[in-house]
């Protein structure tokens, strides 16, 4: 538009509309609940998580995650949905991955550095959560731990 040039009342609601959507956006984009989601759709990657009880929760991650990241997504989500339906409530989670792994196509998900893409996650994938069994060396069984009650 050039300076002298009289605004319509049509252009007027054209950029009333426009500001009224950019402040609506960044209001969205400043929301704390969608701040694990990825600006560009492009770079992301949907997932479903299959938890034991056949609940499912959705994530969204950037396309260069790991599963370490996914894990700690599935944390803050989780712990989040706990707080708002029971309160303060404890999770230990170092006792939920030492019993619990991650698979997704029949595959257990083990090296949490592992880049998601790397080992066979992709877009839409359903993520399960299993029991978690380490196999041992023939021949071998745990040992007994002692417990000495007066050193």
């Amino acid at each position: 538009m050039e300076s002298g040039e009289i605004v319509g009342i049509g252009d007027y609601d054209v950029e009333t509309k426009r500001e009224k959507r950019r402040s609506l956006l960044s209001q969205l984009l400043a929301d704390p609940i969608l701040a694990d989601v990825p600006r560009n759709p492009a770079l992301a990657m949907r997932l479903s998580i299959v938890e034991l009880d056949g609940s499912s929760l959705d994530v969204a991650v950037m396309n260069s995650a790991t599963l370490k990241d996914l894990k700690n997504l599935i944390k803050k989500r989780v712990n989040e949905m706990e707080q708002a339906n029971m309160g303060q409530r404890h999770i230990s989670w170092k006792h939920v991955w030492s019993n619990f792994c991650l698979s997704c196509n029949n595959e257990k998900l083990l090296d949490d550095d592992a880049v998601l893409q790397d080992i066979g996650v992709q877009n839409k994938s359903q993520i399960a959560s299993v029991p978690y069994v380490t196999k041992k060396g023939p021949g071998r069984h745990s040992k007994r731990k002692k417990h000495h009650l007066f050193c």
